[in-house]
């Protein structure tokens, strides 16, 4: 049993321990929508991790390599989106946590880059479809990043803002060159 001297040793479980919003401040995302990105992550590291296995049953060198690659993005999945799938290792909990810091477009470029990394060594129907939703847990979170969008009253204030601006500069302009 742990006591508290040997968990401040630990390093991995401050980090994991430690409460508070990522790096941007207060998180944006409305809770349904932080699930559905954890929920398509979750199935896209299934998607993955069957497909890429079923790459690896063949003799093709580049087949197999798009099929391990496969697994190791269903292991990156699985160890970042849902951690309590990974209960054997030991920092499983603490790389989830150090993953839920990272701002959303940070998150959406690596899960895309990892989904699109086999489709590119290897295009195959396999490929593709068992990374479609891991890239599109990317494409999730990179809408996550461009915030929520604006209601329509603000976006008339910031109109009838601009065009009075634009009506102050031109009339400047027009006493300007009227004077000259």
């Amino acid at each position: 049993m742990l006591n508290s001297e040997d968990r401040s040793s630990d390093p991995g479980l401050e980090d994991a321990a430690a409460p508070g919003p990522g790096p941007a401040g207060p998180d944006p995302m409305t809770w349904w929508y932080r699930w559905l990105c954890r929920i398509a992550g979750v199935i896209g590291g299934i998607s993955c991790a069957v497909a890429g296995l079923w790459n690896c049953v063949t003799i093709d060198p580049l087949n197999i390599a798009a099929g391990v690659w496969m697994v190791l993005n269903a292991f990156v999945l699985f160890l970042c989106e849902a951690p309590f799938c990974c209960q054997f290792i030991e920092f499983a909990n603490a790389v989830s946590a150090r993953a839920d810091k990272v701002r959303y477009w940070q998150k959406a470029i690596f899960y895309c880059g990892m989904a699109i990394f086999p489709v590119f060594l290897r295009f195959s129907i396999t490929t593709l479809f068992g990374n479609a939703i891991a890239f599109a847990s990317g494409v999730l979170y990179g809408l996550a990043s461009l915030g929520k969008k604006g209601d329509a009253v603000s976006y008339a204030r910031l109109q009838d803002r601009k065009m009075a601006d634009e009506e102050k500069q031109s009339g400047t302009i027009r006493s300007e060159t009227a004077e000259h």
